[in-house]
């Protein structure tokens, strides 16, 4: 087996890319700075002898020279970046540091190491707000958000590194992706761990606008079945999917959801609007179901209940002196 680097792998995205492969039989190698993620998110994995980490960030080209020259790495999972548009909003530059600069930097040590392909973690917020309601990968950009503008310029150098060097490169837009080990305590957190940490303590749910905006959403393990593809489908280099369920409930209906299935006591209440949010999301995942062979398995319904699950088992197996780690 191949080994790969999953940049970001101490996250919420990258830990379980990184377990699943793991458990695949892949030598994985994590590099992650923790700005975000969490070590606790692989402290299992560091004892089986499939995984190494290395604390550091895609910025130290050095670290990544080391890293992948010394472990062998000929597959790269980027899923290191700031991953919220609030924060690139209060912090472009930032944002741009993390998410543009690190990929470049990724991109290129990996081309110069003769690994083999990167598949990088891209965003359905590089659609913004078009007329149309249904996403298409051949849709021209309509970034609202810094974040946005740092997704498209990922995919952009993707392009242009891929033409330059050997190296296949392929990109993935991930639309609103939710499950385990979803961080609801961050300032910037997505709405569904958000919800379900509130809904369990029967705390008022917070919608900002007026919650009839859409979103497509993705469960944490449909997205890692669509990068492991991702590295090892033929004939693929070069191309972007869309990666979602291909179905929208709006946010009024998901905090609902929420409620029911966890019997909660919560009230709904609603803030103004978020600068820079999209109102409606909806993926055509047609492409990726051709060329990657990617059929979600996950529902919302479905989906909802299995991070809940989660969720509650996290609750109770987190002593009573930390009652915040059970949510992280």
């Amino acid at each position: 087996m191949e080994t790969v680097l999953v940049t970001g792998g101490a996250g919420f995205i990258g830990s379980n890319i990184a377990e699943t492969m793991a458990l695949q039989g892949y030598r994985v190698v994590i590099i992650d700075d923790l700005s975000t993620g969490k070590r606790e998110n692989i402290e299992a994995l560091l004892g089986t002898g499939r995984v190494q980490f290395f604390r550091g960030s895609v910025l130290d080209a050095g670290l990544l020279k080391r890293t992948i020259r010394a472990n062998g790495v000929s597959l790269i999972c980027h899923q290191a970046a700031i991953p919220s548009v609030a924060k690139s909003v209060l912090d472009p530059v930032g944002t741009s540091e993390a998410n543009i600069t690190g990929t470049a930097n990724l991109f290129q040590v990996a081309s110069e190491a003769g690994c083999r392909r990167i598949v990088f973690a891209s965003s359905s917020a590089v659609y913004g707000d078009g007329p149309e309601l249904l996403k298409v990968e051949s849709m021209r950009f309509r970034p609202k958000s810094p974040y946005a503008v740092s997704k498209i310029t990922k995919e952009l150098f993707a392009g242009v590194f891929s033409q330059l060097h050997t190296i296949e490169i392929v990109g993935l837009r991930y639309f609103n992706v939710y499950g385990r080990r979803q961080d609801p305590s961050s300032d910037y957190a997505a709405v569904i761990p958000k919800f379900i940490a509130n809904a369990l303590d029967n705390m008022p749910i917070t919608i900002e606008g007026d919650g009839l905006q859409t979103r497509d959403f993705a469960y944490i393990d449909d997205v890692v079945e669509a990068n492991i593809k991702a590295l090892t489908k033929e004939g693929i280099s070069g191309m972007v999917f869309n990666i979602a369920c291909g179905s929208r409930i709006s946010i009024l209906d998901l905090a609902r959801m929420i409620i029911e299935i966890t019997a909660s006591g919560s009230a709904i209440t609603y803030l103004p609007p978020r600068p820079g949010d999209i109102r409606d999301s909806l993926a055509d995942i047609g492409n990726a179901r051709k060329y990657l062979g990617f059929a979600p398995e996950y529902d919302i319904a479905v989906g909802l209940r299995e991070t809940i699950r989660w969720f509650r088992e996290a609750v109770q197996t987190v002593p009573d002196c930390e009652p915040d780690v059970a949510l992280r």
